[in-house]
Protein backbone atom coordinates (compact mmCIF):
# COMPACT_ATOMS: atom_id res chain seq x y z
CA UNK A 1 0.00 0.00 0.00
CA UNK A 2 3.11 2.43 0.65
CA UNK A 3 4.52 1.69 -2.47
CA UNK A 4 1.40 2.65 -4.25
CA UNK A 5 1.26 5.50 -2.17
CA UNK A 6 4.53 6.49 -3.13
CA UNK A 7 4.18 5.80 -6.81
CA UNK A 8 1.27 7.80 -6.97
CA UNK A 9 3.52 10.94 -5.25
CA UNK A 10 5.60 11.00 -7.70
CA UNK A 11 3.82 10.86 -11.03
CA UNK A 12 1.91 13.74 -9.08
CA UNK A 13 5.28 15.33 -8.66
CA UNK A 14 5.94 14.67 -12.30
CA UNK A 15 2.60 16.05 -13.92
CA UNK A 16 2.72 18.94 -11.89
CA UNK A 17 6.61 19.66 -13.03
CA UNK A 18 5.14 18.97 -16.55
CA UNK A 19 2.36 21.35 -15.78
CA UNK A 20 4.66 24.29 -14.88
CA UNK A 21 7.18 23.87 -17.42
CA UNK A 22 4.40 24.28 -19.80
CA UNK A 23 2.99 27.41 -18.06
CA UNK A 24 6.57 28.79 -18.41
CA UNK A 25 7.14 27.65 -22.45
CA UNK A 26 3.94 28.33 -24.11
CA UNK A 27 4.18 31.92 -23.52
CA UNK A 28 7.42 32.30 -24.00
CA UNK A 29 6.23 30.61 -27.68
CA UNK A 30 3.57 32.49 -28.03
CA UNK A 31 6.07 36.13 -27.72
CA UNK A 32 8.98 34.61 -30.39
CA UNK A 33 6.04 33.72 -32.77
CA UNK A 34 4.83 37.71 -32.40
CA UNK A 35 7.22 38.68 -34.96
CA UNK A 36 6.61 36.29 -37.82
CA UNK A 37 2.61 36.44 -36.91
CA UNK A 38 3.03 40.14 -37.47
CA UNK A 39 5.34 39.86 -40.71
CA UNK A 40 2.11 37.66 -42.36
CA UNK A 41 -0.15 39.56 -41.47
CA UNK A 42 1.86 43.04 -42.25
CA UNK A 43 1.97 40.95 -45.99
CA UNK A 44 -1.49 40.83 -46.08
CA UNK A 45 -2.37 44.68 -45.48
CA UNK A 46 -2.01 48.11 -47.72
CA UNK A 47 0.66 50.72 -47.03
CA UNK A 48 -2.20 52.97 -45.76
CA UNK A 49 -3.33 50.46 -43.23
CA UNK A 50 0.50 49.27 -42.11
CA UNK A 51 1.12 53.25 -40.85
CA UNK A 52 -2.93 53.87 -39.67
CA UNK A 53 -3.27 55.38 -36.44
CA UNK A 54 -4.85 53.59 -34.19
CA UNK A 55 -2.83 50.10 -35.23
CA UNK A 56 -4.94 47.52 -37.37
CA UNK A 57 -4.32 44.19 -36.80
CA UNK A 58 -7.02 42.44 -39.16
CA UNK A 59 -8.51 44.63 -41.61
CA UNK A 60 -11.08 43.75 -44.38
CA UNK A 61 -8.96 44.67 -47.22
CA UNK A 62 -5.95 42.03 -46.69
CA UNK A 63 -5.66 40.02 -49.53
CA UNK A 64 -2.65 38.74 -51.64
CA UNK A 65 -2.35 41.35 -53.89
CA UNK A 66 1.29 42.24 -52.51
CA UNK A 67 2.17 38.45 -53.20
CA UNK A 68 0.98 38.94 -56.76
CA UNK A 69 3.56 42.50 -56.74
CA UNK A 70 6.50 40.72 -55.91
CA UNK A 71 5.66 37.75 -58.16
CA UNK A 72 5.49 40.16 -61.00
CA UNK A 73 8.72 41.48 -59.76
CA UNK A 74 10.28 38.03 -60.28
CA UNK A 75 10.41 36.65 -56.76
CA UNK A 76 10.66 33.21 -58.48
CA UNK A 77 14.02 33.71 -59.87
CA UNK A 78 15.31 35.46 -56.99
CA UNK A 79 13.88 32.31 -54.98
CA UNK A 80 15.64 29.45 -57.60
CA UNK A 81 19.18 31.42 -57.38
CA UNK A 82 18.66 31.51 -53.51
CA UNK A 83 18.00 27.87 -53.80
CA UNK A 84 20.94 27.10 -56.39
CA UNK A 85 23.77 29.06 -54.37
CA UNK A 86 22.67 28.03 -50.80
CA UNK A 87 22.29 24.00 -51.69
CA UNK A 88 25.46 24.09 -53.82
CA UNK A 89 27.61 26.28 -51.45
CA UNK A 90 26.23 23.43 -48.71
CA UNK A 91 27.21 20.48 -50.63
CA UNK A 92 30.80 21.93 -51.41
CA UNK A 93 31.32 23.04 -47.79
CA UNK A 94 30.20 19.26 -46.30
CA UNK A 95 33.05 17.50 -48.77
CA UNK A 96 35.68 19.67 -48.03
CA UNK A 97 34.97 19.94 -44.07
CA UNK A 98 34.27 16.14 -43.55
CA UNK A 99 37.19 15.66 -45.42
CA UNK A 100 39.67 18.07 -43.79
CA UNK A 101 38.09 16.84 -40.54
CA UNK A 102 38.88 13.41 -41.43
CA UNK A 103 42.32 14.43 -41.85
CA UNK A 104 43.08 16.24 -38.72
CA UNK A 105 41.11 13.64 -36.89
CA UNK A 106 42.46 10.63 -38.12
CA UNK A 107 46.04 11.44 -39.56
CA UNK A 108 49.10 12.30 -37.49
CA UNK A 109 51.41 14.34 -39.97
CA UNK A 110 54.43 17.62 -39.38
CA UNK A 111 52.28 21.04 -37.93
CA UNK A 112 49.44 19.23 -37.67
CA UNK A 113 48.51 21.31 -34.38
CA UNK A 114 49.88 24.89 -35.27
CA UNK A 115 47.84 24.69 -38.85
CA UNK A 116 44.56 23.84 -37.30
CA UNK A 117 45.23 26.75 -34.69
CA UNK A 118 45.81 28.69 -37.31
CA UNK A 119 42.80 27.30 -38.80
CA UNK A 120 40.74 28.33 -35.85
CA UNK A 121 42.60 31.21 -35.51
CA UNK A 122 41.08 32.92 -38.78
CA UNK A 123 37.27 32.52 -37.03
CA UNK A 124 38.23 35.60 -35.42
CA UNK A 125 38.75 37.61 -38.67
CA UNK A 126 35.64 39.25 -39.81
CA UNK A 127 34.27 38.95 -43.13
CA UNK A 128 34.49 42.89 -43.70
CA UNK A 129 37.99 42.70 -43.61
CA UNK A 130 38.35 40.14 -46.73
CA UNK A 131 35.77 41.29 -48.84
CA UNK A 132 37.24 44.11 -50.31
CA UNK A 133 40.65 41.73 -51.92
CA UNK A 134 38.02 38.94 -52.30
CA UNK A 135 36.38 41.22 -54.27
CA UNK A 136 39.59 42.16 -56.67
CA UNK A 137 40.35 38.30 -57.16
CA UNK A 138 36.92 37.42 -58.71
CA UNK A 139 36.84 41.34 -60.85
CA UNK A 140 40.50 39.47 -61.80
CA UNK A 141 38.77 36.42 -62.63
CA UNK A 142 36.13 37.46 -64.20
CA UNK A 143 33.65 35.97 -61.90
CA UNK A 144 31.44 39.01 -60.88
CA UNK A 145 27.67 38.67 -61.12
CA UNK A 146 27.55 34.94 -61.17
CA UNK A 147 26.98 32.39 -58.88
CA UNK A 148 30.63 31.19 -58.40
CA UNK A 149 31.91 33.80 -55.72
CA UNK A 150 29.24 32.83 -53.87
CA UNK A 151 30.10 29.23 -54.13
CA UNK A 152 33.73 28.65 -53.93
CA UNK A 153 35.63 30.54 -51.76
CA UNK A 154 33.65 29.29 -48.90
CA UNK A 155 34.28 25.95 -49.85
CA UNK A 156 36.49 25.67 -47.02
CA UNK A 157 34.86 26.57 -43.37
CA UNK A 158 37.00 26.80 -40.63
CA UNK A 159 33.79 26.20 -38.42
CA UNK A 160 32.86 23.07 -40.44
CA UNK A 161 36.44 21.73 -40.49
CA UNK A 162 36.81 22.09 -36.34
CA UNK A 163 33.14 20.44 -36.22
CA UNK A 164 33.52 17.55 -38.37
CA UNK A 165 36.97 17.09 -36.72
CA UNK A 166 35.43 16.81 -33.42
CA UNK A 167 32.78 14.62 -34.44
CA UNK A 168 35.11 12.03 -36.22
CA UNK A 169 37.53 11.87 -33.40
CA UNK A 170 34.88 9.69 -31.87
CA UNK A 171 34.97 7.09 -34.54
CA UNK A 172 37.33 4.20 -33.04
CA UNK A 173 40.70 4.21 -34.65
CA UNK A 174 40.03 0.09 -34.56
CA UNK A 175 37.35 0.38 -36.93
CA UNK A 176 39.29 2.28 -39.69
CA UNK A 177 41.96 -0.15 -38.95
CA UNK A 178 39.77 -2.89 -40.05
CA UNK A 179 38.68 -1.38 -43.06
CA UNK A 180 42.59 -0.81 -43.95
CA UNK A 181 43.13 -4.78 -43.46
CA UNK A 182 40.33 -5.27 -45.69
CA UNK A 183 41.77 -3.38 -48.48
CA UNK A 184 40.16 -0.13 -48.47
CA UNK A 185 41.93 3.18 -49.95
CA UNK A 186 42.12 6.10 -47.27
CA UNK A 187 39.40 7.75 -49.80
CA UNK A 188 37.41 4.24 -49.80
CA UNK A 189 37.76 4.37 -46.08
CA UNK A 190 36.25 7.76 -46.38
CA UNK A 191 33.30 7.18 -48.34
CA UNK A 192 31.98 3.90 -46.98
CA UNK A 193 32.89 4.48 -42.91
CA UNK A 194 33.82 8.06 -42.18
CA UNK A 195 30.55 9.37 -44.25
CA UNK A 196 27.64 6.86 -42.73
CA UNK A 197 28.90 7.22 -39.35
CA UNK A 198 28.98 10.69 -39.19
CA UNK A 199 25.39 11.61 -41.05
CA UNK A 200 23.84 13.15 -38.23
CA UNK A 201 26.46 15.46 -37.96
CA UNK A 202 26.20 16.27 -41.78
CA UNK A 203 22.96 17.26 -41.94
CA UNK A 204 23.33 19.71 -38.68
CA UNK A 205 26.24 20.73 -40.15
CA UNK A 206 24.75 21.09 -43.57
CA UNK A 207 21.34 22.92 -42.26
CA UNK A 208 23.58 25.18 -40.87
CA UNK A 209 25.28 26.13 -43.69
CA UNK A 210 22.04 26.26 -45.99
CA UNK A 211 20.50 28.69 -43.45
CA UNK A 212 23.75 30.89 -43.45
CA UNK A 213 23.74 30.68 -47.39
CA UNK A 214 20.44 31.12 -47.79
CA UNK A 215 20.62 34.12 -45.54
CA UNK A 216 23.55 35.91 -46.46
CA UNK A 217 22.82 39.55 -47.62
CA UNK A 218 26.17 41.33 -47.68
CA UNK A 219 28.28 39.45 -50.17
CA UNK A 220 25.42 38.89 -52.67
CA UNK A 221 24.76 42.25 -52.57
CA UNK A 222 28.25 43.14 -53.68
CA UNK A 223 29.00 40.64 -56.12
CA UNK A 224 25.44 40.26 -57.85
CA UNK A 225 24.90 43.50 -60.27
CA UNK A 226 21.94 41.84 -62.49
CA UNK A 227 18.38 41.92 -60.62
CA UNK A 228 17.69 38.39 -62.89
CA UNK A 229 20.76 36.89 -60.53
CA UNK A 230 19.61 38.38 -56.87
CA UNK A 231 18.82 36.46 -54.16
CA UNK A 232 15.78 37.48 -51.80
CA UNK A 233 17.34 38.85 -48.90
CA UNK A 234 19.10 41.17 -51.75
CA UNK A 235 15.55 41.69 -52.92
CA UNK A 236 14.14 42.76 -49.95
CA UNK A 237 16.55 45.50 -49.51
CA UNK A 238 15.88 46.96 -53.15
CA UNK A 239 12.29 47.62 -52.73
CA UNK A 240 11.98 50.68 -52.02
CA UNK A 241 9.46 52.98 -53.23
CA UNK A 242 10.01 56.69 -54.00
CA UNK A 243 12.13 59.22 -51.98
CA UNK A 244 13.55 56.03 -50.09
CA UNK A 245 10.69 55.13 -48.42
CA UNK A 246 10.79 51.33 -47.63
CA UNK A 247 7.52 49.22 -49.30
CA UNK A 248 7.05 47.07 -46.04
CA UNK A 249 4.37 45.41 -47.25
CA UNK A 250 6.13 43.87 -50.27
CA UNK A 251 9.14 43.38 -47.91
CA UNK A 252 7.19 41.36 -45.74
CA UNK A 253 5.49 39.11 -48.45
CA UNK A 254 9.05 38.36 -50.05
CA UNK A 255 10.05 37.67 -46.26
CA UNK A 256 7.69 35.06 -45.64
CA UNK A 257 7.86 33.53 -49.26
CA UNK A 258 11.92 33.52 -48.13
CA UNK A 259 11.39 31.78 -44.78
CA UNK A 260 8.88 29.54 -45.38
CA UNK A 261 11.66 26.83 -47.42
CA UNK A 262 13.60 27.39 -43.96
CA UNK A 263 10.83 26.55 -42.00
CA UNK A 264 9.73 23.17 -43.64
CA UNK A 265 13.70 22.34 -44.29
CA UNK A 266 14.38 22.34 -40.45
CA UNK A 267 10.70 20.70 -39.51
CA UNK A 268 11.58 17.74 -41.97
CA UNK A 269 15.45 17.21 -40.69
CA UNK A 270 14.60 18.61 -37.08
CA UNK A 271 15.34 15.29 -35.01
CA UNK A 272 18.70 14.24 -37.09
CA UNK A 273 19.82 18.32 -36.31
CA UNK A 274 18.72 17.88 -32.41
CA UNK A 275 20.50 14.59 -32.27
CA UNK A 276 23.45 15.73 -34.27
CA UNK A 277 24.27 18.78 -32.05
CA UNK A 278 23.78 16.62 -29.25
CA UNK A 279 26.47 14.12 -30.29
CA UNK A 280 28.91 16.63 -31.07
CA UNK A 281 28.17 18.46 -27.87
CA UNK A 282 28.27 15.22 -25.31
CA UNK A 283 31.37 13.34 -27.24
CA UNK A 284 33.35 15.71 -29.02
Amino acid sequence: MAVIKESTLIKTKTLGKRIFVYLVLIPICIFMMLPFFWMLITSLKTMAEVFNVPMIIFSRNMGLFNYKDVIDKGVWIRLWNTFLISFSATVLRLFFCSLAGYGFAKFRFPGRNILFSVLIASMIVPFSVTILPLYIMMVNFHWVDTILPLVIPGAASAFGIFFMRQYIRCIPDELLDAARIDGCSEFAIYGRVILPTVTPGLVSLGLIFFMQSWNDFLWPLVILKSPKNQTLPVMIATLTGLAGTNMFTLQMAVSVISITPLIIIFLIFQRRFTAGITFGAVKG
